[in-house]
């Protein structure tokens, strides 16, 4: 499904949420959740990646059953209408098998398998891809003075360990993408070092997935509050990692990132 030797992949944002970071609230009803979902779909977005609990900083967890009663619906209306891989956004296992049992295909933990001892089995039973992200911390705390000594080495360290206890689960070494958790328990120069640094994590072997879209460090760099005013900022990103090997990218605003991994999807293609 994901491969370092075809064109980079756009997976567009649909939080079900009352309260993610940018887009809490505005699409929890079903009928505007499925039409966005079609919008994405139309600007250029391969894979509609389906959240029904926020990961923002200082977000309380939401209930199996809540996230079950969030998501199911929207991933099933999907289905009707289109064939578009679908992932769902859970460190869950029931949540997860709730999901792919209505029509998803990929489980996008940002955990990475930590926060439920039965995900790493039930990605191995159902043969699914899984993204196993970094994170330093629970989404509640992750921004209470994270800190590191060299965070790249430590992020691959950590990321590393997690594809073994993945692959003795019985998860498919080509059922594994990385995704290197920026904002995620990273202060802006963390954010900024693994991102000059993305060439190491594709170089792990496995295909790489980078989440910057309307992240608050770009915000502070930019001088913005608003992070709906950083699609600019974000589509810089996206053309960087697609020069750096970086195979998805997980953005709330496809249009404009389609266009920025085009043109520099082009440009590498041309120094191939």
């Amino acid at each position: 499904m994901f491969t370092q030797l075809t064109k980079p992949l756009i997976m567009g944002i649909l939080n079900v949420t009352p309260d993610s970071f940018s887009d809490g609230g505005k699409f929890n009803q079903l009928e505007i959740a499925l039409q966005h979902a079609l919008r994405m779909i139309a600007d250029g977005a391969t894979i509609i990646d389906i959240g029904g609990e926020s990961t923002r900083p200082n977000s309380e967890s939401v209930s199996v059953d809540e996230q079950i009663k969030r998501v199911v619906p929207i991933i099933e209306a999907i289905r009707q209408h289109s064939d578009v891989l679908i992932s769902i956004d859970t460190t869950l296992s029931g949540v997860a098998k709730a999901a792919l049992d209505a029509g998803a295909n990929i489980i996008n933990d940002v955990s990475a398998g930590k926060d439920d001892a039965k995900m790493f089995a039930l990605a191995a039973q159902e043969n699914v891809p899984i993204v196993l992200m970094h994170a330093q911390g629970t989404p509640k705390t992750m921004q209470n003075n994270p800190h590191y000594e060299d965070v790249v080495k430590e992020v691959i360290a950590a990321l590393s360990q997690r594809v073994n206890e993945a692959m003795k689960a019985g998860i498919k070494k080509e059922n594994i993408v990385l995704d290197v958790g920026i904002g995620f328990g990273k202060r802006k120069q963390d954010n900024l070092d693994l991102l000059a640094h993305l060439a190491d994590f594709v170089a792990l072997g496995f295909p790489v997935l980078l989440g910057t879209s309307r992240k608050r460090f770009m915000g502070v760099i930019c001088d913005v509050v608003e992070p709906a005013e950083l699609v600019t900022a974000t589509a810089v990103t996206t053309a960087l990692g697609v020069i750096a090997g970086v195979q998805v990218f997980r953005v709330h605003d496809v249009k404009e990132n389609r266009q920025a991994l085009d043109v520099a999807w082009a440009i590498r293609s041309a120094t191939q």
